[in-house]
């Protein structure tokens, strides 16, 4: 496994493995329509641009390196709140998931947090997505939970995960 900074060059691959993993992960979640009002909004080429420009947001490839190919992507910001990394976007498309490659990049978003002096890691996830389990199994634990009203009259219905760097 590798792990790629992605560039504005790779937006459209980017989109592509959200579409593919969330096609996957959200398919009993959401309904079709909130699912491509997020993904139109989430991954727009304007938004992603947008990440690009913030100096704390980055974004990863993960690459299966025996095989050559992108198993999805990892986004990412420093310094979201005080010592805190917020990470927004991790995604892997549906045949690579249980071959290590989700853990292997939260262990290294472990390390680019300790970099940068970030001690804390958030991250939100929908409260019936099976992604919490796996979380939960790499350390992270429920502090809270929230309903957001993300427009066109759809909400994300989330818990709310931290994970402690201790050093």
């Amino acid at each position: 496994m590798k792990l790629q900074q992605a560039t504005a060059a790779d937006i459209p691959l980017i989109q592509d493995l959200a579409r593919r993993s969330w096609e996957n992960a959200y398919a009993d979640i959401l309904s079709k329509e909130q699912m491509e009002f997020m993904l139109a909004e989430m991954y727009s080429e304007n938004e992603i641009l947008h990440h690009f420009q913030n100096p704390y947001y980055h974004y990863y490839l993960i690459q299966d390196e025996n095989n050559n190919t992108f198993e999805g992507f990892i986004g990412y910001e420093h310094n979201y709140a005080e010592k805190t990394t917020k990470l927004h976007r991790i995604y892997l498309v549906p045949e690579s998931k249980g071959k290590g490659f989700g853990k292997g990049a939260l262990q290294f978003l472990n390390e680019k947090v300790s970099e940068n002096e970030n001690n804390r890691i958030i991250l939100n996830v929908n409260k019936y997505n099976s992604a919490r389990n796996f979380y939960e199994s790499q350390g992270y634990k429920v502090y809270d939970e929230g309903v957001f009203d993300i427009g066109n009259g759809f909400v994300m219905d989330d818990f709310l995960m931290e994970y402690l760097i201790h050093k």
